[in-house]
């Protein structure tokens, strides 16, 4: 299958990339420099250097594809979120960034889309378990998200797939995880909302196979994630990986001055990924989080700019 990715380069990108090269399937993307087209090829990758802005250039870089990815994301990493406008390039990639890549995706005659989404979508649920067909809690945080789902959505037709895939929380080798072992080595809290709630994550390597698995699953929205964690455990495995046992969580008052941003992120969010594990078959590398999730992870990396 031929499948052209926007926002190849980035975390989630460079984990579909290799894991569909992987996988067989042949793999173009874009490349918005000379260096992210030279970082696609040694992935395996055929890179197009154009931009989203470049409906012509979309068209040509969807030309033949079996199926569009669109994974391009501009997430501000650690205290970064919270400063005024950290958000505009990530809530206008979500969407006039997804317009315009269902916009060429359909001039260009591609078959199915795969959207990458959130599980932080859905309302704050305590202890019970959600499933796609849970209750959402949309907000101007999570409204973007929501709007890319609704254009992936009127994409479908007879002729047309569409699938949303609900990530959890990703953590491993990407900027977040690396800024949060950071914090907790100077012993600074890194936990978000009740510490008895629950939280969603989902493996970097793991990413990657999701997006093999989505080329195949049905029109529709799946939740994508290993075994939910208490949101205690989540941070003290943070800690162990450090060797402190004194990582906390920020409190609720910082956590309010943090802004709405902050809110979706405390959600308590128990999320089974049952139902693309029955329709796909995929499951996760990483089904428990503890703190070998961190292991290779190099805190001192640069954060290069998707």
């Amino acid at each position: 299958m031929k499948v052209a990715i926007i926002g190849a380069t980035g975390v989630l990108g460079t984990s579909a990339v290799v894991a569909l090269v992987a996988a067989g399937h042949d793999v173009v993307g874009l490349a918005r420099t000379p260096e992210k087209a030279a970082l696609l090829e040694r992935h395996g990758a055929s890179p197009v250097v154009t931009g989203l802005s470049d409906h012509d250039g979309l068209v040509g870089l969807f030309a033949e594809a079996d199926a569009v990815c669109n994974f391009a994301t501009s997430i501000p990493v650690g205290l970064s979120g919270v400063w005024p406008g950290a958000w505009r390039s990530n809530d206008r990639l979500r969407t006039e960034g997804v317009r315009r890549v269902v916009a060429a995706a359909r001039e260009a005659g591609v078959r199915r889309i795969v959207q990458e989404s959130v599980s932080f979508l859905y309302a704050d649920h305590g202890d019970d378990w959600i499933t796609e067909d849970s209750s959402l809690d949309i907000t101007r945080a999570t409204e973007p998200v929501s709007v890319a789902e609704a254009q992936v959505q009127d994409y479908l037709c007879d002729s047309r797939a569409g699938v949303v895939l609900r990530f959890g929380l990703v953590v491993g080798h990407d900027p977040m995880t690396r800024w949060q072992l950071r914090s907790a080595l100077q012993g600074r809290p890194i936990g978000l909302g009740d510490p008895e709630g629950w939280l969603h994550p989902v493996h970097t390597d793991d990413l990657g196979t999701a997006v093999v698995a989505g080329l195949v699953a049905p029109s529709g929205v799946y939740n994508v994630g290993a075994e939910p964690v208490a949101r205690s455990e989540y941070v003290q495995a943070y800690g162990h990986a450090v060797g402190r046992d004194d990582v906390g969580f920020i409190s609720p008052m910082m956590s309010r001055l943090a802004g709405a941003r902050a809110e979706p992120l405390a959600r308590s969010l128990r999320v089974s990924s049952d139902h693309f594990t029955s329709t796909t078959g995929w499951t996760p590398n990483h089904a428990k989080f503890d703190a070998t999730w961190f292991e290779d992870v190099d805190m001192t990396a640069a954060e290069a700019a998707r």
